[in-house]
C-alpha cells in the first residue's frame, strides 16, 4: 500500500507543478496588465497585486492539501495580521515561500533577479514590485523603503534552500537590513515532516503520506540588545543576530 501511495503522488505533483506555472503565465498575460491598465495609481496597483498573488498561492495549497500531497499547519498566525513586518524565515522545502505568502497580506518579497526574466514568474515579480537581489548597495534603502510603506517584508536568510543533514548557513545581510533600520524581526520556523521537495532531490521522489508543513511565528525579536551587546559595532551585531536566528530555526529540524 505504501509503495502505490508513493507512486500515485508522482502524477499527482507534476501535474499540481504544472498548474502551477500555466497559472502564472496565466495571470501575466491576463490579470496583471489589466490591473496596469486599470488601476492607475501604482501604490493600489502593487497592493491589489500582491492580493492577486496571496490568494492564488492560498488556492494553490488548497489544491496541494487536496491532492494529499501537503498538509499546512500555522502556528502563531495572528502574528502575521499586522503592517511593516520583517519576515525572516526558514526555508527547508520548495513550497514554503508559497505557503508562508499566502497568509501575509501586503507581502514584498527579495527574490533573485533572475525571476524577472523567468517567463512564468516575472509577471507577478514585477507588478508586485518585489525587491530584486541584484546584489547592488542599494538592495538595503529598497527593503528599507518598503518595510516605512507598510509592506511585509518576506526574507529567507538561507538564500536558498537548506539541505538535510547540514548545519544552516544563514547570510548576515537580513541581520544587517533589521538593525540598520531598526525594526524587530517576526521569525518564522517552518519543518516539514516527512522532507521532501528539498534541495537536492527531485520532485518525483515522493512519500507514501502527505508532507506536514508546520509554521511556526514566534514572538517578535528586538534587535537593540544585539547593538548594545556589541557596543554598537554592526558586524559583531549582525553576526550575533545571525547566531540567534541560527539557533532558533535550527531547534527541532527534521533531517
Amino acid at each position: 500500500m505504501s509503495a502505490w501511495a508513493r507512486l500515485w503522488r508522482i502524477p499527482v505533483t507534476g501535474l499540481l507543478f504544472a498548474a502551477f506555472g500555466m497559472g502564472g503565465l496565466m495571470l501575466g498575460l491576463t490579470a496583471f496588465p489589466l490591473l496596469s491598465l486599470l488601476v492607475r495609481q501604482p501604490e493600489r496597483r502593487v497592493r491589489w497585486s500582491r492580493e492577486l498573488v496571496r490568494r492564488t498561492f492560498a488556492t494553490f495549497v488548497w489544491m496541494m492539501r487536496a491532492g494529499g500531497i501537503v498538509d499546512t499547519r500555522i502556528v502563531g498566525a495572528e502574528r502575521l495580521q499586522r503592517r511593516g513586518l520583517l519576515v525572516l524565515a526558514s526555508h527547508p522545502t520548495l513550497v514554503d515561500v508559497v505557503a508562508l505568502i499566502s497568509v501575509i497580506g501586503n507581502a514584498d518579497c527579495v527574490v533573485k533577479a533572475a525571476l524577472a526574466r523567468n517567463p512564468f514568474m516575472r509577471w507577478p515579480v514585477r507588478a508586485c514590485n518585489f525587491i530584486l537581489n541584484s546584489g547592488g548597495p542599494e538592495l538595503l534603502d529598497d527593503c528599507r523603503v518598503s518595510l516605512q510603506a507598510g509592506g511585509n517584508l518576506v526574507i529567507f536568510p538561507e538564500g536558498t534552500r537548506s539541505r538535510p543533514g547540514e548545519p544552516l548557513q544563514l547570510q548576515r545581510g537580513a541581520a544587517q537590513l533589521a538593525l540598520r533600520a531598526g525594526v524587530n524581526v517576526t521569525p518564522v520556523r517552518i519543518r516539514c515532516e516527512p522532507l521532501g521537495l528539498t534541495k537536492g532531490r527531485p520532485w518525483w521522489r515522493t512519500n507514501d503520506r502527505p508532507m506536514r508543513l508546520t509554521l511556526e511565528v514566534g514572538e517578535d525579536i528586538a534587535v537593540p540588545p544585539f547593538l548594545e551587546g556589541a557596543n554598537g559595532e554592526m558586524p559583531l551585531a549582525a553576526r550575533r543576530l545571525t547566531g540567534y536566528l541560527r539557533e532558533n530555526f535550527s531547534s527541532g529540524r527534521e533531517g
